[in-house]
């Protein structure tokens, strides 16, 4: 098994060597990328940080004169991601260990959200314990927390980086196993939320009746993230959008938006898709007391202690509603949007605090005015969490795919 180790070989050439005699006592192959700018790495590399900066379209001699130090992070960013992911093409990256602090957690991560699901990623991080989310994107990084700065080899850096190790040979041990059991039921991506959740899981299993397999992916911006990272990848059939609230969260401000990009992936890799408007009626923020003092005047839904929801007006519902439907028409392949006229969500239906008609009408005629020809758009007199609902939704999707599995 080849493993890349990623570092900063003038400031963390001990912790990488280090690793590196004990990955080969364990009968692994090693590739040190060095990413190191300021002096001289303690040994020489095997992909050395000339390579890395003529990568990413620099030379290191540059680097050095310009010392500016947060284009030289970016510069080595770009330069070890080109050089990861054109090994991976090639198949010679099974695993790959990162180690050091903002800069060196910048630079080795983002080589590793450029690697496939199935490739180990263990980022040994001084940053391990805070806001992991830019690091770790939508991608499966294991974040290991140093304890103590990755400043040499003492009783706890020993320890962790033993840990660092040991996992990945676990799960290089482990990865043949997975791929005995690998599934080969193509796979829909759905998104779902609290209250949406009735509508996604009825529809799972018209689906996984169908014999289809389903990811089902928490709308919390990170797990859009992820969904949308893995269509990209190539492996999603068909993608069941019903829950398109992070979408809010990224026009209004909220805390779980995924992006400008969400909603795009499917659209350019032109698979089947039925998109719909889950839980837009929505802005989703921490508790009470986080919530921006310019929304005070707002109207707010304490869904518990930790997360407290603010409905979207009826400009922010059109502006929703015509963002989807821009989207949508962009499309490259087959393209539903299903519109619940009577509720969006679980609080959004008669007698419920979130409850407006006027508001899922000016969504409605957002989406009227953006969707082109191409996108098949549909109003139906339910709510999304109405089984009727679901099984539109569900039965759209095997249209589109031709039923291919049933």
């Amino acid at each position: 098994m080849s493993i890349y180790l990623v570092g900063t070989l003038d400031t963390k050439g001990r912790e990488i060597l280090w690793i590196r005699q004990r990955l080969i006592a364990a009968g692994h192959s090693c590739t040190v990328v060095d990413a190191s700018v300021v002096s001289e790495p303690l040994f020489t590399a095997d992909i050395g940080a000339e390579q890395v900066f003529e990568a990413a379209g620099h030379s290191l001699a540059e680097m050095r004169r310009v010392a500016d130090r947060g284009r030289a992070i970016t510069a080595a960013a770009d330069g070890v991601r080109t050089v990861v992911q054109k090994a991976a093409e090639r198949g010679s990256v099974d695993g790959i260990i990162a180690l050091g602090g903002s800069a060196g957690t910048t630079i080795g991560t983002a080589a590793m959200r450029s690697l496939a699901l199935d490739v180990p990623k263990i980022m040994v991080s001084t940053m391990a314990s805070g806001q992991t989310r830019p690091y770790v994107g939508g991608r499966n990084i294991m974040m290991l927390n140093s304890v103590v700065d990755i400043a040499g080899i003492n009783r706890i850096s020993r320890t962790v980086l033993s840990q660092a190790v040991d996992a990945m040979v676990g799960m290089l041990a482990g990865r043949s196993k997975v791929e005995e059991s690998t599934d080969d039921r193509p796979l829909i991506a759905a998104t779902m939320f609290g209250v949406t959740t009735p509508c996604v899981l009825h529809a799972q299993s018209i689906l996984e009746a169908a014999g289809y397999e389903v990811l089902v992916f928490h709308a919390t911006g990170n797990g859009g993230e992820a969904m949308e990272g893995l269509i990209r990848d190539g492996v999603i059939a068909g993608v069941l959008d019903i829950t398109t609230t992070e979408l809010a969260d990224e026009l209004v401000g909220g805390v779980l938006s995924a992006g400008p990009d969400r909603l795009t992936a499917a659209a350019d890799m032109g698979i089947p898709q039925v998109i719909s408007v889950g839980a837009l009626d929505m802005v989703n923020f921490g508790a009470k007391e986080t919530v921006p003092e310019k929304f005070k005047d707002r109207l707010f839904y304490e869904h518990n202690a930790t997360v407290t929801l603010m409905r979207t007006t009826m400009d922010e519902c059109q502006a929703l509603g015509e963002e989807i439907g821009r989207k949508a028409s962009k499309s490259s392949g087959p393209v539903s949007v299903l519109f619940p006229s009577l509720g969006v969500s679980a609080i959004d239906v008669d007698g419920k605090p979130f409850d407006n008609w006027a508001f899922r009408l000016a969504l409605w005629a957002g989406l009227q005015a953006t969707c082109d020809k191409n996108v098949d758009l549909q109003l139906l007199q339910m709510t999304i969490n109405d089984e009727a609902f679901a099984e539109a939704a569900a039965n759209r999707l095997l249209q589109m795919l031709g039923d291919t599995c049933g």
